[in-house]
């Protein structure tokens, strides 16, 4: 799944490319991602792009008035959510506009979802793998009419120091840091890989309470984040977007490494499994040594 530092790029690398575009045309392939029925989603046509902006994972491009060549300021907004199987894909040069609207609406013969054109021959897919579809189109007049956008929580990247932000966020409840770290509604933008790397930098288990973390922990949990979402960020910015996922691999140090030796004191990168995720750590770095329980295997990993 794309995460803040993966879509701070998008965003930067649309913001570049768009800002000034007028949309041309815009098909619906799967009726399913489109989440709001008014205004149309075809009322995007004609409009120029004002901006670009990131909430989260949430990926916003505002849009002018119709025929407006001066509009600085957004009427409308096109919001969308990648999920878990998401993605954009970039074109220089995109089909003939009347391709794709040979095909019934909502109807799509692979993982496309919206296309969207521009004045100037390029434009992007929106598409989504896989059977469980969950990627997310929003036109709305205001983002914050879109609820996860409206109920995020802070922004790390938002704050030079994110120690006093994190500690209230954190402090709202007592639960397991990573799935607290997880929680759009407490902390925007990070999800299962980062907080991963996150916890392993700050030399803290998964599994820690919260309500138990000290002063000393919290410190080196604020640290953490922010060094390495704007470590994350720095790799990804500048770069295409079809380049975005294999830098995010490239980068990290326990996330999707399981039985590899982990960077920092060489043990093996160990793995508790769920059942539609797996979190990765290291024993040493973060737990004395103990190797958590796998819940759903009911067993240590060993």
């Amino acid at each position: 799944m794309p995460e803040l530092p993966e879509v701070e790029a998008l965003a930067g690398f649309l913001r570049e490319r768009t800002v000034g575009r007028f949309v041309v045309a815009v098909h619906v392939a799967a009726i399913g991602a489109l989440k709001t029925v008014q205004p149309p989603l075809e009322e995007i046509t004609g409009r120029c792009v004002t901006d670009v902006e990131r909430h989260g994972k949430w990926v916003s491009i505002g849009l002018g008035p119709r025929g407006d060549l001066t509009a600085t300021e957004p009427e409308e907004w096109l919001s969308f959510h990648l999920a878990k199987a998401g993605w954009l894909r970039w074109r220089e040069e995109m089909p003939a506009s009347t391709a794709p609207r040979s095909r019934p609406l909502g109807r799509s013969a692979g993982p496309l979802a919206v296309r969207v054109w521009f004045d100037d021959g390029s434009g992007f897919d929106l598409t989504e793998a896989g059977t469980r579809k969950r990627l997310a189109v929003h036109l709305t007049r205001d983002v914050r009419e879109v609820e996860p956008i409206a109920t995020l929580g802070f922004d790390p990247l938002a704050v030079d120091d994110p120690r006093e932000q994190l500690a209230s966020a954190l402090g709202s409840r007592n639960q397991q840091v990573k799935g607290a770290l997880r929680d759009q509604r407490l902390v925007a933008g990070i999800g299962n890989a980062y907080s991963d790397e996150i916890l392993h930098a700050a030399r803290l288990s998964p599994f820690a309470l919260t309500g138990s973390l000290t002063d000393e922990e919290l410190d080196r949990l604020a640290e953490a984040t922010r060094e390495v979402l704007r470590a994350a960020v720095a790799a990804s910015t500048g770069r295409p977007a079809a380049e975005l996922k294999d830098a995010k691999r490239r980068g990290m140090a326990v996330h999707g490494r399981t039985g590899q030796a982990c960077p920092v004191c060489g043990d093996v990168v160990r793995e508790v499994s769920f059942s539609d995720r797996s979190l990765q750590y290291c024993a040493t770095c973060q737990t004395g040594g103990k190797p958590l329980a796998d819940r759903r295997m009911s067993r240590l990993l060993r």
